[in-house]
C-alpha cells in the first residue's frame, strides 16, 4: 500500500456481523495476471471483504491500479513496525482473515511453505496461519516444474497440513509448452470458495444471483469441501 497510515487491517471500521474476510496471497507466477479478475469475482460475493498480500516478484504481473482493495507487501511489514508496541502486520492479517487463498502459488513459494520457510509477508502469514481456518492454494508453474517429483511431495505435505488444493489444469502455457501447470480458472476458484463452509466461518459464502444474459454463470458444487481432501489432482510424474 502507498499509505499504510500505520493502521491495523480492518481496525478502523466496524465489521458487519455477516462479513467473511478473505485474504488473497499472490506469488510470482505469470498467473498473477489474473489477480484483478479474481479480486473482482470475490467482491461480487455478498458479505465478502477482501485484502491482498503479494510477494515482490508477483508485482511484475499486475498493476496495483487495477486492484480496488488494500494490498500489502514486504515493505509495509517493516514500515508498520518501529518499536515493541507496534502491530506486526503478518499477525494482524492472520487475525483479520477468516479464509486465505494462495492464487497463484508458484513453485518457489510452494517449496518454501512445505519446508516451513517464512522469509516474506506471504510466507510469514502462512507459517502463522490458524489451522482451524481454511487455507486454499492454487499451484501454477511450468509443466517441467510440475512434473518434477518433488512437486508431488510438497503438495502432499501442504494437504497433510490441512490446506486445500485447487488443482492446476492442462493447457498451452505462456512459454508455449503444453501440459499441466496452469492455475485453475478463476471461475473454478470462486466455485471452491463458495462451497467452503468451514465450521469456523460464521456464515457460509454464497455466490451472487445469475448474471445478465451473455455473461458466464458460476454454479457452486453441492458438496462442501473437506479441508483434508485434494481436489481433482491431475497426473504427475511417477516417483
Amino acid at each position: 500500500m502507498d499509505d499504510l497510515a500505520k493502521e491495523i487491517p480492518g481496525s478502523t471500521t466496524s465489521r458487519p456481523a455477516s462479513a467473511v474476510n478473505v485474504l488473497v496471497g499472490v506469488t510470482g507466477s505469470v498467473a498473477a495476471l489474473k489477480l484483478p479478475l479474481l479480486v473482482s469475482g470475490l467482491l461480487q460475493i455478498p458479505g465478502v471483504e477482501v485484502q491482498v498480500v503479494t510477494t515482490e516478484r508477483a508485482k511484475h504481473f499486475y498493476s496495483i491500479q487495477d486492484i480496488p482493495v488494500p494490498i500489502y507487501s514486504d515493505d509495509d511489514e517493516w514500515k508498520m513496525w518501529n518499536r515493541r508496541s507496534d502491530p506486526v502486520l503478518h499477525i494482524e492479517l492472520r487475525r483479520w482473515a477468516d479464509l486465505m487463498i494462495l492464487a497463484p502459488l508458484d513453485a518457489n513459494t510452494l517449496g518454501k511453505i512445505s519446508s516451513g520457510i517464512c522469509d516474506n509477508l506471504v510466507t510469514c502469514i502462512v507459517r502463522a496461519w490458524d489451522l482451524k481456518k481454511p487455507l486454499l492454494f492454487c499451484p501454477a508453474m511450468n509443466t517441467a516444474m510440475w512434473d518434477h517429483p518433488i512437486t508431488a511431495e510438497q503438495i502432499e505435505r501442504l494437504c497433510n497440513f490441512g490446506y486445500i488444493e485447487i488443482a492446476c489444469i492442462e493447457k498451452t502455457l505462456m512459454c508455449g509448452d503444453k501440459g499441466y501447470g496452469a492455475m485453475a480458472e478463476v471461475s473454478t476458484i470462486l466455485e471452491k470458495l463458495s462451497s467452503q463452509e468451514d465450521r469456523d466461518l460464521r456464515y457460509p459464502v454464497t455466490l451472487p444471483p445469475p448474471p445478465a444474459a451473455g455473461r458466464p454463470h458460476i454454479t457452486a458444487p453441492a458438496t462442501p469441501l473437506s479441508p483434508h481432501i485434494v481436489i481433482h489432482s491431475p497426473p504427475r510424474a511417477s516417483m
